[in-house]
């Protein structure tokens, strides 16, 4: 039988039949792996969006604040060691200011409104108008700069690094010093590119600012620190939780301070708009006032409680304290629903932080009127026993020197001292019984930058 020969132009069609099958299997299975790759990395994506969210939140409150609120130029400069920090953009100049991952990712707002700083929300805040301050009283304001003294400008001087390196001195990162003794301005000094006129944050130094606003409404009757069942929702026994246990960090609110992406005090400050309310949905991981544990959670709550109970709302500390102490340059930033961050964002002139210190060592009385009861700062320097704490020495808002095992925070400090403390460096030393306040602000997240501010604070006394 003859061999069937097919056209030239059907034999190239029957070899080239099964190499487009197989061209189409290879699509398809590339296909199906970009699919993968595609729905793997958006789930990746939507998992992990909280924690970007956590870095573009703080991007965003970082540069509008720096901006707006400090007049610098430079807010990377007050970006923390972190991985996600070179993936980080910003734009805008609070109107608002966007933080994002990569210019489109994660995007989060900070909205910036005059008195009251920058909010982190999705639309501008409806704030009521900031309540005005003027300097009044203050005394510290326009002061003249203080004379030299070659002691105390000398310690000053390392606790700027001027016997560091230039790597060593930008790690210890101080970037302003003011020293009080006897009431008047005896020492001051700034870093470049600040100065007296340059507000700064003192993140958790809020705390203390805190427990003077709570002296101030308990003297005008408004709360009590026995005060309990302070949210309608709490039936339960957080209802027990009482204003002087938030005050002393001992309400027993389940939390964790640690500074990382995706933990409480990281939620509540970049994800949360009313903080107030996410500290309080918390529950109890301790029977209220049996152990103590570090919590910015419970210093913003209880401003929630103050703010509502007040009516005062994002103006509570602008009408209890920052107004009659003359802060012109205060400003104490509230979250989405206009509760002010008691934990967290007070931005202040370092003269005007030493204003704080030095009410805090006159007791409460500004200008020859008492407004604090007249044992508050007593009973706030007072450490209540207590099963287990995280912090020793913390009394209502301020770190004592001696702790409760009879040593001394600071051994060559006398044993009144005590101080504010804040994230990343930021203190208030104050010193009765030598009428000394120092005020150290910077940013400092790796050094250690307290021996140096020791320093300041015995040079002081000794001068």
């Amino acid at each position: 039988m003859p061999a069937i020969r097919l056209p030239a132009g059907r034999r190239v069609a029957a070899c080239y039949d099964p190499l487009v099958r197989i061209f189409r299997w290879i699509l398809g299975i590339v296909a199906v792996i970009l699919l993968v790759v595609v729905v793997g990395g958006v789930a990746v994506y939507w998992w992990q969006r909280p924690l970007l969210l956590t870095g573009t939140g703080y991007a965003a409150h970082n540069a509008c604040a720096v901006t707006e609120v400090a007049g610098r130029d430079d807010p990377s400069a007050d970006l923390p060691p972190n991985p996600l920090v070179p993936h980080l953009r910003v734009d805008g100049a609070g109107d608002p200011t966007n933080g994002t991952l990569l210019g489109v990712l994660a995007r989060q707002q900070a909205w910036y409104t005059a008195g009251f700083g920058c909010t982190l929300a999705s639309v501008q805040p409806g704030l009521d108008e900031a309540t005005a301050i003027t300097a009044g009283a203050n005394p510290y304001t326009d002061a003249p700069a203080p004379t030299a003294d070659p002691g105390l400008d000398a310690a000053i001087g390392l606790a700027f690094g001027d016997d560091l390196d230039a790597p060593g001195a930008e790690a210890l990162g101080t970037r302003g010093i003011v020293v009080l003794k006897d009431g008047a301005l005896v020492g001051e000094r700034y870093a470049a590119g600040f100065d007296a006129s340059t507000p700064q944050l003192g993140w958790s130094m809020s705390k203390s600012v805190t427990d003077l606003m709570v002296g101030v409404l308990v003297r005008q009757g408004v709360v009590s620190l026995d005060d309990d069942h302070l949210r309608p929702e709490w039936t339960d026994g957080r209802a027990d939780i009482t204003i002087e246990q938030l005050l002393r960090m001992t309400g027993g609110l389940d939390w964790d301070e640690t500074y990382d992406l995706g933990t409480p005090i990281t939620r509540m400050l970049y994800l949360e708009p009313d903080m107030g309310s996410y500290v309080a949905s918390l529950p109890l991981a301790h029977e209220p006032g049996t152990f103590q544990q570090y919590s910015s959670g419970s210093t913003t709550l209880l401003c929630s409680v103050l703010a509502e109970r007040t009516g005062l709302g994002a103006n509570l500390p602008r009408q209890t304290l920052l107004g009659p102490l003359g802060l012109t340059s205060a400003v104490f930033e509230p979250d989405a629903a206009g509760t002010p961050v008691c934990s967290s964002y007070l931005w202040a002139t370092p003269r005007d932080w030493a204003a704080i210190g030095q009410f805090a060592l006159q007791g409460g009385v500004w200008d020859g009127e008492p407004l604090l009861p007249a044992d508050w700062m007593q009973r706030s320097l007072t450490v209540d026993p207590i099963e287990s704490t995280d912090d020793p020495g913390y009394g209502m808002g301020w770190r004592v020197n001696v702790l409760p095992d009879g040593s001394r925070r600071w051994p060559t400090l006398p044993d009144d001292a005590y101080s504010a403390n804040g994230h990343d460096g930021q203190e208030i030393i104050v010193v009765p019984s030598e009428s000394v306040v120092v005020v150290r602000l910077g940013f400092t997240p790796e050094a250690d930058e307290g021996p140096t501010v020791v320093g300041v604070v015995e040079a002081a006394i000794a001068g």
